[in-house]
């Protein structure tokens, strides 16, 4: 499965350099409501790039968010049936919720940015940025959610013919008597 190889290291890839857009986001919002308070001053400029970078953060690491398992479900239920009925559900929901919803939205994502990159739009905002990079990340996220949705029904599918392990795909839960030595062990450090 190189294919599902390869698109898991790019969106790991991806997540990690988004990782520091969080990080920069955090530093401007700090820095925000620091001279907002102390100055009495703002920018929308520096409020704008706080959202766009926030928005990064969001749109290319939800593929991630897929690729670790870490999505939102109803385990409560799923997680009453075996591993195989849990793969097949899995299955069901990726070809016939996932693929076709981020189908959709880049089908009607894609023109939207790129008329906004075309028209050089600018935020209605006094001292607002350039809108077209916030609207570009919609298109690009939708395209890393299908590549990784592409992945897991490749996983799915090898699961189910016996020839990947579920560990390949699933969450690693630790479990409650690891967590207690994972807790001892970090007392002792102290």
């Amino acid at each position: 499965m190189p294919v599902s190889r390869a698109i898991d290291t790019l969106n790991d890839k991806v997540a990690a350099a988004v990782s520091w857009a969080l990080l920069l986001a955090v530093i401007i919002c700090t820095g925000n409501a620091l001279i907002r308070y102390a100055f009495n001053a703002s920018s929308n400029a520096w409020l704008e790039i706080q959202w766009y970078l926030f928005a990064a953060v969001f749109m290319l690491a939800s593929s991630h968010t897929l690729r670790r398992d870490e999505h939102v479900r109803i385990d409560v239920i799923a997680g009453r049936f075996s591993k195989r009925t849990q793969v097949w559900i899995d299955l069901f929901g990726f070809v016939f919720f996932l693929m076709p919803i981020s189908l959709i939205i880049l089908y009607y994502g894609v023109p939207f940015a790129l008329e906004s990159l075309r028209s050089g739009e600018m935020s209605s905002n006094a001292g607002g940025l350039i809108v077209w990079p916030a609207k570009i990340l919609v298109p690009v996220g939708f395209i890393l959610m299908v590549l990784q949705g592409l992945s897991e029904i490749i996983k799915r599918i090898a699961f189910l013919n016996g020839k990947l392990d579920a560990s390949a795909f699933s969450k690693q839960v630790a479990t409650p008597e690891e967590e207690i030595e994972a807790i001892k062990a970090a007392n002792k450090m102290n």
